[in-house]
């Protein structure tokens, strides 16, 4: 039995998630992988954190921060302290690195990500941030370390999209792809088309429902989608895109009668993440566009998405999520934990 040391560096939806996964699949890991997972350091924004070498009660620490209290009151509990010092103290083998995205430059996500190669631990994020602002230089700085920089759930949460190429499509080349990557806009087209709502009162919903930001300007303007479309391209297409360089348009213009005005058109309103090929080089953007009942966008409702991958051997392929979560998301992060790991197979049917 070989105990695996992991750190989490965020503690938010994504990160608690996790916690609750790795607890549920404690036996399985223990039986089928022959790993024992002790969580020795939390790290949250809001609520504190913990470092402890023996390993943290990882439900007492769902407990204190669903009730609105402090880890620092735990055992290790400390306070004030940046992630980038968090990464160099913490005992572990793993970071799990779930803080928020920042599109323009990546950070501290970036810096936090490279401590922890440079420190030799698996690097595992569900942050877009440092796959378009530093991919080839971790990618780089995890071969170096002998260890893994692992980010599925970057893209449609826990769906298997960067997996999908790495590990089923070898020696195929991506010409392109085009999908619903942004799954609140879709939400709030859904709304504002179904229930009638006005944009405001449909990103209203999308908040209360916990998925759209207090400011919901990223997913508003198309940043959000932008950063997943130049992740793609990054990693998929082999071409170094950041979001700045994705023509970029949101869906704040759109009004309700712009969305009832094209439903009584038989056509629907979705916002498209999309890159292809030229002869000029990768041409990429975001922008609301209205499909017909030909499209196969048009069934896409609520928070779902589709993602539609062009390659040169088995032509388009469709990869479709439904309403996805942080649970989804964080069995992105576990099935990378797993690869890191070098655990074959998928997890089983344990419930």
């Amino acid at each position: 039995m070989k105990t695996v040391r992991v750190a989490l560096l965020g503690f938010g939806s994504v990160g608690q998630a996790l916690a609750e996964l790795l607890l549920r699949k404690e036996s399985w890991l223990r039986e089928q992988a022959s790993l024992k997972v002790q969580v020795t350091g939390i790290l949250t924004r809001r609520h504190g954190g913990v470092l402890h070498a023996e390993g943290v009660d990882l439900q007492e620490a769902l407990e204190v921060v669903r009730r609105g209290e402090s880890l620092a009151a735990l055992p290790g509990g400390v306070s004030g302290m940046d992630g980038v010092t968090f990464v160099q103290r913490v005992p572990a083998e793993v970071l799990f690195e779930n803080t928020p995205v920042n599109y323009a430059t990546g950070e501290p996500a970036l810096r936090h990500i490279r401590v922890a190669l440079e420190r030799g631990m698996h690097a595992i994020t569900a942050n877009k941030g440092p796959v378009v602002h530093g991919y080839a230089e971790l990618s780089t700085l995890a071969r170096e370390r002998g260890v893994r920089f692992l980010f599925e759930s970057t893209v449609m949460d826990g769906a298997p999209i960067f997996s999908l190429v790495r590990h089923t499509l070898q020696g195929a080349v991506v010409h392109g792809f085009r999908g619903i990557l942004n799954s609140t806009t879709n939400l709030i087209l859904t709304r504002m088309e179904e229930e009638g709502e006005t944009l405001e009162e449909a990103v209203r919903v999308a908040q209360d429902m916990g998925i759209a930001e207090t400011d919901p300007s990223g997913d508003l303007d198309g940043w959000d989608a932008a950063v997943k479309v130049a992740a793609l391209v990054t990693v998929w297409m082999g071409v170094p895109l950041t979001p700045g360089q994705v023509d970029r348009k949101g869906i704040r213009h759109l009004g309700r009668e712009d969305v009832q005005r094209a439903a009584k058109e038989g056509k629907r309103w979705k916002l498209i993440g999309e890159a292809r090929r030229t002869a000029k080089g990768i041409r990429a953007r975001v922008a609301p566009v209205q499909v017909d009942a030909t499209s196969p966008f048009y069934r896409i409702r609520g928070t779902s998405s589709l993602l539609l991958v062009q390659t040169d051997v088995l032509g388009e392929l469709g990869i479709l999520e439904e309403n996805p979560g942080p649970h989804t998301t964080a069995y992105g992060c576990f099935r990378d934990f797993l690869e890191a790991m070098g655990v074959g197979g998928e997890p089983g049917n344990e419930r």
